[in-house]
């Protein structure tokens, strides 16, 4: 391929969760294509991954390159939850412009100041996008306010120096597929968007002077023709197909190496160069064991760039092999060193997750951003087919100066009915959450701010969703370390048990539902001391699930019962990590999501819940 731009921008699309970022983006993919071409993107065509597509969110920052006039842009599409920040972090080390994306009815959300933070530490400019606003809910000129208050906030708090705050503002509805850089004029297409991006306003990307090669890795991939490939953005230098290069790894390890391939971002795809130079993002294959954060550099001039480093995980789970009854039954993979090797590769591919061996040979502990991101990471090795047990997530201490408890703390920010408020106050201060402002964005909504320990929401998102009837938006934003807060009750009821394995009855499901909610369907086989609902007070109960109804002779005028039992919640693995206890494992198989608790045996557990 040969290259036939002028001017290269690599620009970062970042927002908060649901801001409308994927759909914009392919809006900007297609209306900066040929016909032909546009006919063949599918929608969210960025979102490319199997989970992606289900869940409607991006897990994994993407390349792609569009073109406008006598430019290449090098687009980069971020997360926008805040446990895939790592993502959002390694991305901002390879562009020099940021294009946020706020929503013009929620305005800016934890999400929004934390990508501004690493924004204005890395000295890269940013563009702002007020999205949806042709919502009958949206407030323009509000959020334009909140998002400058945000800036000089940060600005202030950063000490930037001469900090610019007439940032740039544009007007766009992504899903309508138009934008413009006037508040009251609706236009037919993205053309005022695209023009913004190829202007002075972004600089082309800064580098380094000189000669030899120095290249950041910043993220992994696979090609099952080329083997494992680097992508990163040459900073110095330039890189060539079949030339020598030396990898620096941590600790100053170092290791030479031929490159076999070199290829640019294209549109969706990639193309297959044979030399490129500063500011250009490649994926270079020829390298068989590096990692996100090692450096590329020539053989004659060896200087690493600095390392990639992301803010330190909060929680962590211990993830071990299955050891049920029903283990080997539904899955391919069981043994220990095949969860081992799965779960490495997953912290190689991934800065902001780190991985640990435990006293145990058979038990490993993964640390991560939050619930979601570890689920995430779980759902994906189910999956592949392995068979496997997760503990609750526990967050992560530390010890403080003069010998104190610190423990983290997240900011909450909840937009919610406003009939609901009472519900999640009472519920938040019972986990130790502390109001910060309550103020109202509509007639009959209203936004909360808390401060509270991030052990406090594990577990809660799900009642926050059922308190709200599915109304209220929650997201969050890591504070730091603080103090440790005090003892907290996990869940507050206990655990229904089965007392005996076997084929689960509805003749014994329905005499059980007075004791509490059930997790289980008739006809499903469990085994004695698995976790078959929640009791309805706060100690656990034994039961048994698998009672048959004795036949007898006696006949009566009558007709024997119609079992009706209640539908049972969706039994996701996200749902049985935030549900579960300190006592209690989630069995994962390709097939089932099980509760059950470490001691199966009745008799060496207690029912008083501590």
């Amino acid at each position: 391929m040969t290259q036939t731009f002028k001017k290269l921008k690599n620009i970062a699309v970042v927002a908060h969760v649901d801001h409308g970022k994927t759909t914009l983006v392919d809006g900007l993919l297609k209306q900066s294509m040929g016909v032909q071409e546009r006919e063949q993107i599918s929608e969210r065509a960025m979102d490319s991954g199997e989970l992606e597509k289900e869940r409607g969110i991006t897990i994994r920052a993407k390349n792609c390159a569009i073109y406008w006039k006598d430019c290449k842009i090098n687009l980069l599409d971020t997360p926008g939850h805040a446990d895939f920040g790592g993502e959002v972090e390694r991305s901002l080390m390879m562009v020099d412009g940021v294009l946020l994306l706020v929503d013009a009815a929620e305005g800016p959300l934890p999400q929004t100041r934390f990508v501004l933070q690493k924004a204005l530490e890395a000295g890269i400019k940013i563009g702002v996008v007020i999205n949806k606003v042709d919502r009958s809910d949206a407030r323009i000129d509000e959020v334009k306010v909140f998002i400058e208050d945000l800036l000089l906030e940060l600005a202030t708090m950063l000490d930037v120096p001469d900090f610019d705050i007439d940032i740039p503002f544009l007007y766009a509805s992504g899903r309508s597929g138009w934008c413009s850089v006037k508040q009251d004029v609706q236009t037919t297409n993205l053309h005022d968007l695209l023009d913004f991006m190829v202007s002075d306003y972004y600089h082309e990307p800064r580098v380094s002077e000189g000669d030899g090669l120095q290249l950041l890795v910043t993220n992994l991939t696979y090609s099952t023709y080329l083997g494992q490939q680097v992508v990163g953005r040459i900073q110095r230098g330039k890189i060539r197909k079949n030339q020598s290069f030396t990898l620096v790894q941590k600790g100053g390890k170092t290791k030479n190496f031929k490159v076999t391939n070199v290829q640019i971002y294209d549109r969706l795809s990639t193309a297959e160069i044979d030399e490129a130079g500063p500011g250009e993002i490649v994926i270079v294959a020829g390298i068989s064991d590096a990692d996100i954060g090692d450096s590329l550099c020539s053989l004659d001039k060896v200087e690493p760039l600095t390392r990639i480093e992301v803010e330190p995980p909060t929680v962590a789970v211990n993830v071990s092999v299955n050891t049920s009854p029903l283990s080997g039954k539904e899955g391919e993979y069981l043994t220990s060193r095949r969860l081992e090797e799965f779960l490495l590769d997953a912290v190689r591919h991934n800065v902001s997750l780190r991985y640990e061996n435990t006293d145990d040979p058979k038990i490993f502990k993964l640390k991560g951003r939050g619930e979601l991101q570890l689920a995430i990471v779980f759902e994906e090795l189910r999956r592949k087919g392995f068979e496997f047990m997760v503990s609750r997530p526990e967050v992560i201490y530390v010890t403080g100066e003069d010998g104190v408890k610190m423990e983290p703390y997240e900011k909450v920010v909840m937009d919610l009915p406003q009939v609901a408020t009472g519900a999640i106050t009472e519920k938040l201060s019972q986990r130790k959450g502390i109001m910060e402002a309550m103020m109202p964005i509509s007639d009959d909504r209203t936004r909360l701010e808390f401060i509270i320990p991030s052990r406090g929401l594990i577990g809660y998102r799900s009642q926050f969703l059922t308190d709200t009837r599915g109304e209220g938006i929650m997201s969050s934003e890591y504070l730091g370390y603080r103090p440790y807060a005090g003892d907290m009750l996990s869940r507050t009821n206990g655990a229904l048990i089965a007392s005996s394995s076997g084929k689960i009855t509805g003749y014994a499901l329905f005499n059980l539902l007075n004791n509490g909610k059930l997790f289980v369907l008739p006809g499903e086989q469990c085994y004695a001391g698995q976790v078959v609902g929640e009791h309805n007070k706060t100690n656990d109960l034994t039961i048994n699930a698998v009672r048959e109804k004795q036949l007898t002779n006696v006949r009566t005028a009558g007709k024997d019962e119609n079992i009706i039992l209640p539908p049972v919640p969706p039994r996701s693995l996200e749902w049985a990590m935030d549900w579960i206890d300190d006592d209690e494992l989630v069995e994962v198989t390709p097939e089932n999501v099980r509760v059950r608790k470490k001691e199966l045996e009745a008799n060496k557990r207690s029912v008083i819940r501590k």
